[in-house]
């Protein structure tokens, strides 16, 4: 699975970070950092919820 944020959209919000900090950060700069683009399965369903959670429609996966 490949992550795709559309930083365009972002507002780094950090809710992703709270459903999945492996994959996203947002650091002391106040921007978000993806950590690891092709998480392994383990995540998917993690990652899922982040997508769905974000309020910007930012996050998009690729499977």
């Amino acid at each position: 699975m490949k992550v795709n944020v559309d930083f365009d959209l972002c507002t780094s919000n950090a809710v992703c970070m709270g459903i999945a900090p492996e994959v996203f950060e947002v650091r002391d700069d106040g921007f978000l950092y993806v950590l690891n683009e092709s998480p392994g399965p383990e995540l998917t369903e993690r990652l899922r919820q982040a997508e769905a959670g974000c309020p910007n429609g930012a996050i998009s996966l690729e499977e």
